[in-house]
């Protein structure tokens, strides 16, 4: 039986949940046929996040990873496509560290792509009823630096395992103890568009050839 590590972070800028962590927590807790789950909640600092994932993956030494983030604002799940290799924090993550231009890795690649079939995942999470569309930039705080830390570590110390990174929408909780207007979506919207996407990522190792792009 195949083994896909989700990870999801803790809380941050003052939130009480993160339903990226949420998401993976249930997810794995509804113990889906055919696949053993495995999750870690990382921190959400630079410091050390991407240790915490090489560890995860040390002990669980899945055949895919799915790190899956928040994203507030967005109305939808989005399959990730590039990590780039820097680190510009508008907001200082949860141990007040707030980098401004500093590469993930030393001397490392300018960007990598996700290894999931990112193009399938967004039109297997629509056939499953929730919201999708594919993004092309990560951002540049926590969420992009465990994407980036990820995709180097599979290229450097895990060949053979594939990867990538989600982001999802708030949850309408958050939305409404924050009194904001923004989109959210349901935890059982997300966790059903995560399973879709887990699916798929372990069946589907060639993506496809549809139009994915943006004019901006």
């Amino acid at each position: 039986m195949p083994t896909v590590l989700l990870t999801g972070f803790e809380p941050f800028d003052g939130e009480k949940v993160n339903p990226a962590w949420e998401a993976v927590a249930a997810l794995a807790a509804e113990r889906p046929a055919g696949v053993e789950i495995a999750t870690a909640q990382l921190p959400c600092v630079f410091d050390g996040s991407i240790e915490a994932l090489r560890a995860a993956i040390v002990e669980h030494r899945p055949e895919l990873v799915v790190a899956v983030g928040q994203a507030g604002g967005r109305a939808v799940v989005t399959p990730e496509l590039v990590a780039v290799n820097v680190r510009d924090a508008r907001i200082p993550d949860n141990s007040g560290a707030q980098p401004v231009d500093v590469p993930v890795v030393d001397g490392g690649p300018a960007a990598y792509l996700s290894t999931l079939p990112v193009k399938a995942c967004v039109a297997a999470i629509r056939a499953a009823g929730v919201p999708a569309a594919l993004s092309h930039t990560a951002g540049t705080f926590v969420c992009n630096h465990i994407f980036y830390g990820l995709m180097h570590l599979l290229a450097t110390e895990f060949p053979g395992v594939r990867g990538g990174f989600t982001h999802v929408p708030y949850l309408p909780e958050q939305v409404a103890a924050l009194g904001l207007d923004r989109p959210s979506m349901a935890l059982r919207t997300i966790t059903d568009g995560l399973a879709a996407l887990v699916g798929t990522a372990l069946a589907t190792t060639e993506d496809l050839a549809v139009t994915g792009g943006a004019l901006h």
